[in-house]
Order: C-alpha cells, then sequence, then structure tokens
C-alpha cells in the first residue's frame, strides 16, 4: 500500500473522482441476474464499503459518478459477440432501461450532484461512454475505483483509465468478482500493476483530511 502522504497527494478532492461500477439492483440488489456475485459483494463487505466510499465523497465534495450497464427491450444496439453478452440474454433478469434492476443498489445512496452514465454495449464503463468526458470537463486526474465486477469491468475500468491519462485507485475492499479468491489474485497481480491500491479506510481518512489554507 502507499504511504499516506503519497496517497493524500493523489486524493486531492478538486482532482479526485470516485467512480461506482455495476453497483445496480440487478447485479448486487436481492433479485440479482447473478446470484453468486451479490452475495459475494455483499458478504464480503464490498457493497457496504462502495457506499462508505460514495458517503465520504459526498462529505468531501468529491464528485461521484454511477456507471449503470442496461438494454433496450428489444436489445438492439447490444453487443452479442461474446460468451458473456449471449449468457445474459438468458437470464431471468434482465437489466432494462427504466426498471428497477438498472437503479442504484442499496446502501448507497445518490445525489442530485452525481452522475449515472448508462451504457448499452461493450464491457467497460468508460470506453463509448460518456465518462471520459466528464471526467476531463471535471478536471479529474486521479479515479478511484469501486464496485463489480472484478472479473471483466472493473478491470477494464482501470486500463481505460490509464490509457486515458488518469491515475487508478483501487479500493481493495470495495471491489468484488467470483469466485471469492479470485478478486485478491487479480488485484494484486494484474491491477497492481497499473493502479495504486488502498482500502477504503485508507481512502476515506484522505478524502476527509483538512483541507490546506486557502482551498475551497
Amino acid at each position: 500500500m502507499p504511504s499516506y502522504e503519497r496517497l493524500s497527494e493523489l486524493l486531492d478532492p478538486e482532482g479526485t473522482v470516485l467512480l461506482t461500477v455495476e453497483c445496480q439492483q440487478g447485479v448486487v440488489g436481492a433479485d440479482s441476474a447473478l446470484p453468486e456475485l451479490a452475495r459475494e459483494a455483499r458478504a464480503s463487505g464490498a457493497l457496504a464499503n462502495v457506499a462508505r466510499l460514495v458517503a465520504g465523497a459526498h462529505e468531501s465534495g468529491v464528485q461521484v459518478i454511477h456507471a449503470i450497464a442496461e438494454r433496450r427491450p428489444d436489445g438492439r444496439g447490444a453487443n452479442r459477440n461474446a460468451r458473456l453478452f449471449r449468457a445474459a440474454e438468458r437470464l431471468p433478469v434482465q437489466q432494462l432501461s427504466g426498471t428497477a434492476a438498472v437503479r442504484v443498489a442499496a446502501p448507497i445512496e445518490v445525489t442530485e450532484q452525481d452522475f449515472v452514465v448508462r451504457r448499452l454495449h461493450g464491457l467497460s464503463p468508460i470506453h463509448g461512454t460518456e465518462v471520459d468526458a466528464l471526467l476531463r470537463n471535471l478536471g479529474c486526474r486521479t479515479l478511484v475505483v469501486t464496485g463489480v465486477s472484478a472479473n471483466v469491468a472493473v478491470p477494464n475500468a482501470v486500463f481505460d483509465a490509464v490509457n486515458r491519462g488518469y491515475t487508478a485507485v483501487v479500493a481493495t475492499d470495495a471491489v468484488a468478482g467470483v469466485p471469492s479468491e479470485y478478486t485478491p489474485a487479480m488485484i494484486r497481480h494484474t491491477l497492481a500493476l497499473v493502479a495504486t491500491l488502498a482500502t477504503t479506510d485508507e481512502v476515506l481518512a484522505c478524502l476527509r483530511r483538512p483541507r490546506r489554507p486557502g482551498r475551497a
């Protein structure tokens, strides 16, 4: 883990944005299309930690973006070029636009200041969505990545952030995937090579630190 001074420098609230990835009711909620992933997100404490980070960001004036994956009822524009997409079409719970499945899941709270970015295609919360333009317009330098899953969408978000010149910070205990042992292995052997790793408590300590004189 980085030193507090290094992490504190990266997490300057004026240049930091918090991204939650696919923390929606149809993925991590009680009626999830992926019950194993939903159970892991809750049992591991990852979803609760995402909620803590979002609350801390709100308190500190850090911008929050919620990335949601959904599809049209007719499926137009959705990918069908991988097993994952074809399997998702057969799931009993569908992430359909306008339904409860694509609402941000409790206990995460969404405020009027948050952005909710919805995508109809692809694997990444950043590539092909509004997220990159929003980050640039917000003056983002550091993107804190949280959510699900460690198998696909979270590493996609980290790689895309790094490729676009942002510094990625992964909140290691606010990320979940399946099986449970895969997440720490993926973080250690893959994301650690391109992102700064920190716990929820470490991120919150930096976001809540007193502002320097002269800062808003």
